[in-house]
């Protein structure tokens, strides 16, 4: 098929950006949902070998596979089109809603809409699993591996690094000569590969410095520093990240205390785009402790540029290196194993993800069950888009709180 026209681009991408609720495992259904299920622009193994590539590097990796694909079907403005989209439509809502809880902390009900959209996210999530069961794992080895990730995640608490790295290293050592090879789109030459790290390395600084130079240990300058450090060295996708960002942010710079930390985590839990938008928030909070408003959002902005532009760096240097690797049978099995560990770590995201919506308080939170149900059954009839879904899930949450009272 024809590459999509960037009017198709926009529609696509700019829906995956409103819709893309519930953290990377919600957010990568949606993409596989959009671009392999409904359009059929890319095709599942190619889907597959970019989620397990975005998976091995630093950073939101939900946001690289949106770029990867962008990438995939239009070249680095596709990338650049597909990766905005994601990230700035829920950047948008986090820096209102980081004004409004500066201003007026918590707002229950509006935290109720939001259990509802989780509550309809479970159920994209849930379908979206069992439809990648049989592609993702493919065999009973991959089986193996994808329980094997985890339980090493969800029962033994092991790190998310040493996981991928062992599956990593498990296909490489496995080999795989008799692996079908996929045909590369893109030859990767070196000296094309420096250039490309030259531009984009010069995209991702040419804001910050002036920043840090001219205006060195204000929040600004710190968040450009932080924030650039998280972005290159935060391997272990989004919540490797916010590990380290409730540290740095809270024990070293102050900027928020723990329950300001845990509120902002919250919202970016509810809001459109990657989970760690939760960096802007902490960023809002710092510069608004320094220096009023004005601070705040040069902050979040500084914040915002310093964590995402390293993403396209990664992508437009690392993909055309990938589409050339998955004609190597060595390391076309090594990313079909990373694959099948990812399926785990999906699990793992997933399972956690249930239960934060289904269990509240020591019990299981009724208003979400049924929420869910509904939510399942309506996108399981297809008489119900996701957007409408969505729609009346967040509404059933905000009634169902007026109805007790709050």
């Amino acid at each position: 098929m024809s590459a999509p026209d960037w009017s198709q681009m926009w529609r696509a991408f700019g829906r995956i950006g409103i819709v893309s609720f519930g953290g990377p495992a919600a957010q990568i259904a949606v993409m596989r949902e959009e671009l392999v299920e409904r359009r059929g622009w890319i095709d599942e193994p190619t889907f597959l070998r970019g989620l397990g590539f975005c998976t091995l590097l630093p950073g939101p990796e939900a946001m690289q596979l949106a770029t990867f694909a962008g990438w995939r079907l239009r070249g680095w403005p596709g990338g650049l089109l597909a990766g905005l989209t994601f990230v700035l439509p829920g950047a948008a809502v986090m820096m209102a809603l980081s004004a409004i809880y500066l201003g007026w902390g918590r707002l229950p009900l509006v935290e109720a809409a939001f259990t509802g959209v989780k509550a309809a996210v479970l159920a994209i999530v849930g379908a979206a699993l069992w439809k990648l069961r049989g592609q993702v794992i493919g065999s009973a080895l991959g089986a193996a591996i994808a329980v094997a990730a985890f339980v090493a995640l969800y029962v033994l608490g092991a790190p998310f690094w040493l996981v991928i790295g062992a599956a990593l290293a498990a296909g490489l050592i496995a080999g795989g000569a008799d692996a079908p090879a996929a045909a590369p789109v893109r030859a990767a030459r070196g000296a094309r590969t420096l250039r490309t790290v030259a531009i984009w390395l010069g995209v991702w600084w040419a804001p910050l410095l002036p920043v840090v130079l001219l205006w060195p240990g204000s929040p600004p300058a710190q968040a450009a520093t932080f924030f650039s450090w998280l972005a290159a060295f935060s391997f272990g996708g989004a919540y490797a990240l916010l590990a380290a960002l409730a540290q740095y942010a809270v024990e070293g710079y102050g900027w928020l205390d723990t329950e300001a930390m845990i509120d902002g985590l919250g919202l970016a839990e509810t809001t459109p785009g990657p989970l760690v938008l939760v960096t802007v928030f902490a960023g809002w909070l710092g510069g608004a402790a320094s220096g009023g408003w004005a601070m705040a959002l040069a902050t979040a902005l500084v914040t915002l540029w310093a964590t995402f532009a390293p993403c396209f760096l990664w992508i437009f240097a690392g993909a055309p290196h990938l589409e050339r690797l998955a004609a190597n049978p060595r390391a076309s099995a090594a990313l079909r194993v990373v694959t099948a560990a990812v399926a785990g770590v999906i699990a793992n995201l997933s399972v956690r993800f249930a239960t934060e919506v289904l269990w509240r308080d020591g019990g299981p939170d009724v208003t979400a069950c049924v929420l869910a149900i509904l939510a399942a059954t309506a996108l399981g009839s297809g008489r119900l888009g996701l957007l409408p879904v969505l729609g009346l899930s967040a509404a059933g949450g905000a009634l169902a709180y007026l109805a007790t009272g709050g």
